[in-house]
């Protein structure tokens, strides 16, 4: 999604829960951050990795959801009415279904994964690469359609991602975390 409005006051999920439902926001450090419609190649990639990764934990405890899903991630144990961190990730993959209710997830999910607009680069590449690797999400991908690239964070042993490793689409891209599972990038020639 990209970024329409930016409001700088110190919101929480009890703000956002109460905001309009047609409209789809995420707060970052109680930063409000407005979303507008993606372009199709984004929704392209989006359902299809969608496709690809649930057929992958069919009968698996992960669960892949598309945005939008609220991901809330409390700084401590905070009600969640004080929570200021709540994203909608491109995709999410949640493994510890103790994480899920029936507003989202609230807890640290595995693997985000964040297709890359142009009013959005900065904020995905900068922000939200920073409050994942807070949180301790174990692998973040970052695509970027137009270019055909794919860069993967991954947490090391100091809990910090470090140098990201970058991945053309002209082969299929391994999953670090999940290694029996490689992204098929063959649908973007139609794209």
């Amino acid at each position: 999604m990209s970024i329409a409005t930016k409001l700088e006051q110190g919101y929480t999920y009890g703000d956002y829960a109460q905001w309009p439902e047609d409209e789809h926001w995420e707060l970052i450090d109680g930063v409000a951050y407005a979303m507008v419609a993606p372009q199709r190649i984004h929704q392209k990639i989006v359902s299809e990795l969608g496709r690809q990764i649930g057929n992958h934990f069919q009968g698996k405890p992960c669960e892949v959801y598309v945005a939008p899903f609220d991901v809330r991630l409390p700084y401590k144990n905070e009600a969640d009415a004080q929570v200021e961190n709540v994203v909608q990730p491109d995709l999410t993959i949640v493994c510890d279904k103790s994480k899920l209710d029936k507003k989202g997830c609230r807890g640290t999910p595995d693997w985000v994964i964040e297709v890359l607009s142009p009013s959005t680069t900065l904020h995905d590449m900068n922000t939200k690469r920073g409050l994942y690797e807070r949180h301790g999400v174990n692998e973040y991908w970052i695509i970027h359609p137009e270019d055909r690239w794919i860069m993967v964070y991954t947490l090391d042993a100091q809990a910090q991602y470090g140098k990201p490793s970058v991945f053309g689409m002209d082969e299929p891209t391994p999953v670090q975390r999940f290694p029996d599972l490689h992204i098929d990038w063959s649908f973007m020639t139609e794209a």
